[in-house]
């Protein structure tokens, strides 16, 4: 038991990371405002271009690719619909609020070459807080900085918060913005992190803005996402930190490299974590879980757009031997001597069922984890729907789970 606990006063409520995805749906990236925000927001899907011909300029190529790529796509949904399992229901009530907000997957990416197009579009509608939005009126202390990167690349850029009058040796959540690998910044759902965990539990929140695919494949990314953790370990008491109390936080493509990094710092020698918290996490490339196919054509993130997220981050290695566990964490064939973990999911997305197959593998080898799967919950339903009632009981559980690891 460490002898400095998390406070138990204040709210117990806690943001999800959409993917940006949403997370993300990080549909996770946290975000507690009763105002809607979702990466893979409605939008207006990008109309295939006429194929090119052999001279067409370079531009209208990937447009036809793109067309090729989402018509086949489509006939591989129309040829897997027959043998496909009914949908799971929504939650009667997030389906009100889901409604409402029209077509999200018109507005997801058909393709890499379409990546920049929902950047822009998610720019426009979910813009990222600035710095004094973050201060909060001076309730929090906010600052970036850039940390030295992997061998060779570019410092990676981190944003440090804490709320203002914290003691030192405070916990640490390391947090991994989401995105489908694609998309997200490091300022990604952080007013819903500071308010909700930060605040209450006397949390630092160091939030890491990883390189993204598909112009920075494999292994950038995660390789980023650890030069941030060993900085963080390493210069913990300096953010005012303890380095022995650092739990790594991610949702969607965020919770992917959330267990990726426990696995880096295991093998690797690295920081010993208190705890991994990811939220329905982005963990298998091969995409063909039960649940991935029953929910196609269904809810936020679905398995086309999850296709584009994994085939920007592996190329044409995606769905092969080929791909290694740090790159997709559901290929780890070792899964022992890691930290303690919680991990969750909608009953009703993609990543259910990689979700609830890598928490039984942890507890098949004796180690920690906490599961949850919330019925009638779509991707990234925490943050799309934060005012129901399974939205709250999600927020709340983390909440309760990450004030009982740090108080270890």
């Amino acid at each position: 038991m460490n002898t400095r606990p998390v406070p138990d006063d204040g709210p117990q409520q806690t943001p999800a990371t959409p993917p940006r995805i949403t997370g993300p749906a990080a549909p996770a990236d946290p975000a507690a405002s009763a105002t809607p925000t979702v990466p893979t927001a409605p939008g207006t899907p990008a109309t295939p271009a006429t194929p090119a011909t052999p001279k067409a300029p370079a531009d209208q190529a990937d447009q036809a690719d793109q067309a090729d790529q989402a018509d086949q796509a489509d006939q591989a949904d129309q040829a897997d619909q027959e043998s496909r399992p009914a949908p799971v229901p929504f939650d009667p009530e997030a389906a009100i609020v889901l409604d409402g907000l029209g077509d999200l997957r018109g507005g997801e990416p058909s393709s890499p070459a379409d990546v920049p197009r929902w950047r822009a579009y998610l720019a426009e509608t979910a813009p990222d807080p600035t710095l004094e939005e973050l201060r909060d009126g001076g309730r929090f202390k906010v600052v970036e900085r850039a940390v030295p990167g992997p061998d060779g690349a570019p410092d990676v850029p981190l944003l440090i918060a804490r709320p203002a009058g914290l003691s030192g040796g405070a916990p640490v959540v390391y947090h991994l913005h989401g995105g489908g690998m694609i998309g997200g910044t490091g300022r990604t759902g952080m007013p819903g992190i500071l308010r909700e965990w930060a605040a209450p539990l006397g949390l630092v929140v160091v939030s890491a803005e990883y390189r993204l695919a598909p112009e920075h494949p494999y292994p950038a990314g995660v390789e980023d996402c650890y030069a941030g953790l060993v900085w963080v370990a390493r210069h913990a008491a300096e953010v005012g930190g303890a380095a022995e109390r650092i739990v790594v936080v991610g949702g969607s493509a965020g919770g992917g490299l959330t267990a990726a990094v426990a696995l880096m710092a295991r093998d690797r020698g690295g920081p010993r974590l208190a705890g991994q918290l990811a939220m329905c996490p982005m963990l298998d490339d091969r995409n063909n879980t039960p649940s991935a196919r029953q929910m196609a054509g269904h809810g936020v993130w679905d398995r086309r757009a999850n296709d584009v997220g994994w085939t920007s981050l592996l190329g044409e290695a995606r769905g092969t031997d080929r791909v290694p566990s740090y790159a997709a964490p559901a290929r780890a064939t070792d899964l022992s001597g890691l930290p303690p973990a919680y991990i969750d999911a909608g009953a009703a997305e993609t990543y259910r069922d990689e979700g609830v197959a890598y928490a039984t593998r942890i507890w098949q080898v004796g180690g920690d984890v906490e599961l949850h799967v919330w019925s009638g919950g779509f991707h990234g339903f925490d943050q799309i729907a934060p005012d129901t009632a399974v939205a709250r009981d999600a927020r709340e559980a983390r909440v309760r789970w990450l004030r009982r690891v740090l108080n270890r």
